[in-house]
């Protein structure tokens, strides 16, 4: 037997709901929730003196429950006079108080200021089916008999699911005749339904309190969609915001509750606190196809400091990580710099209605937490900053592995990129004190293309080309940690960094060692410009180095800007480099496409291109030189092998590494000429 309505505007006609509740005889029908998990938000709003009607009352067991403790002053009313038939008979010798009058909602005979509260479960979305022109005036004439029939202090108590059109009629109407309105969510209510429904689905529940005063000196809104506290805003479109986000957000669980995404992309939800703008927490959801021995579901929690690594900040590092967990879905939680997490255990706790409500429909019990170790993490701001090019940044130190602590540089615009990271030594100090000091760790790479780039500098300067001095010029300064290994490595080069934002200087000198002097210094230009007046001035350089990210991520190639890939810009490094230099691009591209277009523009004007692609990472490595001696391949991977085993010399020989920094095997094979 079908009980739900065919079309929506069905939810309106006196004649379905007859039919409907004939259908049910005398078992309640409860759209919402019932009386166990909506009493904790109602006894806030709604006290056993008041005189309460209860509008389309229909068989909930609402009234009911109420009465029975003890709010014995209730009048209900219903279109249908079938039910109200229905409930009188029920009710009279069990609720000998309780009133049942057969009305119309949108034209009651009540006088003026009856009633204390107005209770309406459901009633406002049945009428509210349509934005129609005959909807809006049943809805208005509702309203308007609302509001004649409360006491100045009486509240309107509507439960609802809240849809777009609902909430703008309800903010239009009763901020603008002297009510206070808020808007509560009802979690209770929505677990109740999402464990009664067969498909383990639910819709987010709402309350609305409306309260009329006399006079009020301004429009107030309030929403409390999390937890117990209460959150005014100004503007009645950020309620209207507010409300479609829990929305959305339970539509996507939902989705995740019936079924899986294994094969799709990864779904991503973030959580705030109530009243904050800076996430807590961002959870990242993955589904593989079910295995045999798999878990169904389980938490893996990255610890603080820990989120930027390419495991946990790029979609091919989290289906490794899936893969690895031994689970058919695995919510991937990551916490955000701006905010204070006490423990493992606090975490756990907070996160466990939101873990539970992304868990595939049927699993029941302990979901279980994984994660590197049962720590938070630690995370310190030691410099907050502006950059009037990339926006606001922070410096901050993380404690890693091993306790080893990481100084890094985070743009806050591109939270989970790290934008360059050094390695921290504590040294100790000298004198009384002997208070042990932070060093920057000049052999730490924590970028590895760094390392691969400087091996091409390496063979640069080894070619013959009659140029006495090994000048060397890094487009892309950022915190510095290129220019330091290349300083520090290469100690018969002279090097030149170019860097269009001065913000970039001052934090790689104060922040991440960079040591400026006779042969290392700064430019702050422009790349492309410093490139063009050089070699206007017929200028020389051994190798010239691209390591710049671009502005906009979302083209497909985050490094370099394509800019820097304009043809005069690479024909006027060809000139600094001459003959016998080498020019050494970064390249970050998830785009094989544009990929493809990149080598063709490096061909049309270098006669040889060579690439080496680093391993679980983004980056590429191309070499690209006009040089003769590097005219085969044979040659080219020669005199690479030879640079790849001197920079391991050189390393351990300046106290940079203790062990070979390049696997010379592995490098070989993986360039591509």
């Amino acid at each position: 037997m079908n009980l739900l309505p065919k079309t929506a505007t069905e939810f309106g006609s006196t004649e379905y709901w007859n039919n409907f509740f004939k259908k049910r005889g005398k078992q309640a029908f409860e759209w919402y929730g019932e009386y166990p998990e909506l009493c904790g938000q109602l006894h806030k709003c709604v006290k056993p003196r008041d005189e309460i009607l209860m509008v389309g009352c229909g068989n909930s067991k609402l009234s009911l429950d109420l009465y029975d403790v003890g709010f014995k002053q209730i009048t209900n009313i219903d279109i249908s006079q079938v039910v109200i038939r229905q409930m009188q008979d029920a009710n009279k010798i069990q609720r000998p108080e309780m009133l049942w009058y057969h009305m119309d909602a949108t034209a009651m005979n009540f006088s003026d200021e009856k009633y204390s509260v107005v209770l309406d479960k459901g009633t406002l979305d049945a009428l509210f089916t349509d934005e129609t022109e005959a909807t809006l005036q049943t809805v208005r004439k509702y309203f308007s008999e609302v509001a004649r029939v409360l006491r100045v202090g009486g509240r309107y108590v509507c439960i609802s699911l809240l849809q777009e059109h609902i909430l703008k009629e309800v903010l239009g109407f009763f901020p603008e005749n002297e009510f206070v309105l808020r808007v509560v969510r009802c979690v209770e209510a929505e677990q109740k339904t999402a464990e009664s429904n067969s498909d383990g689905t639910s819709m987010p529940v709402f309350i609305v309190v409306a309260t009329k005063f006399k006079k009020l000196p301004m429009k107030v809104y309030e929403v409390c969609l999390a937890g117990e506290q209460v959150q005014r805003v100004q503007k009645p479109e950020e309620v209207v915001l507010s409300v479609a986000a829990a929305q959305k957000a339970s539509m996507v669980c939902n989705g995740l509750v019936r079924g899986s995404i294994a094969g799709m992309k990864e779904v991503s939800l973030d959580l705030h606190r109530p009243g904050e703008d800076i996430p807590r927490y961002t959870i990242h959801v993955l589904d593989q196809k079910p295995m045999r021995g798999n878990g169904k579901y389980a938490a893996f929690i990255v610890p603080q400091g820990r989120e930027t690594e390419w495991l946990f900040s790029t979609p091919q590092g989290r289906q490794k990580l899936l893969a690895s967990a031994s689970h058919d879905r695995l919510a991937i939680v990551s916490m955000h710099r701006g905010q204070t997490y006490a423990s493992w255990d606090a975490v756990k706790d907070e996160l466990a209605e939101s873990v539970k409500s992304l868990a595939p429909h049927g699993l029941h019990g302990h979901i279980p937490y994984l994660s590197l170790g049962s720590e938070v993490g630690r995370r310190e701001t030691i410099f907050k900053g502006h950059s009037a090019l990339s926006g606001d940044y922070i410096v901050e130190e993380i404690l890693g592995n091993d306790n080893k602590i990481f100084r890094r540089l985070i743009f806050l615009n591109n939270q989970f990129v790290i934008q360059s990271e050094a390695a921290i030594k504590l040294v100790k100090g000298k004198g009384k004190s002997k208070e042990s000091k932070k060093v920057i760790d000049p052999g730490y790479l924590a970028c590895q293309h760094h390392l691969y780039m400087t091996i091409g500098v390496h063979l640069a300067m080894g070619l013959e080309s009659g140029e006495p001095d090994n000048n060397v010029m890094v487009v892309g300064l950022g915190g510095g940690g290129l220019c330091t290994f290349i300083h520090q490595c290469l100690r018969n080069s002279n090097m030149v960094a170019v860097e269009i934002d001065p913000e970039m200087q001052t934090v790689a000198t104060n922040y991440f060692g960079l040591t400026l002097d006779e042969r290392l210094k700064v430019e702050i230009k422009d790349g492309i410009d410093y490139l063009r007046d050089c070699a206007e001035q017929n200028q020389h350089f051994k190798a010239i180095l691209f390591d710049v990210d671009s502005k906009d991520p979302t083209l497909g190639m985050s490094c370099p800007p394509q800019s820097f890939l304009d043809q005069r810009v690479l024909e006027n490094t060809k000139k600094l480099l001459g003959t016998c230099g080498i020019f050494i691009l970064n390249l970050v591209c998830r785009d094989d496409s544009l990929r493809g277009k990149v080598v063709d523009e490096l061909k049309q004007v270098f006669k040889y291109v060579l690439s080496y692609k680093l391993e679980e990472d983004v980056n590429e490595i191309f070499y690209c030189a006009d040089n003769a001696a590097l005219d085969s391949g044979a040659k080219w991977q020669e005199a690479m092998k030879r640079s790849a085993q001197e920079i391991n010399a050189l390393a351990k020989k300046f106290k940079l590494s203790r062990d070979d920094l390049v696997d010379l095997e592995e490098f070989v094979e993986g360039l591509k000429i």
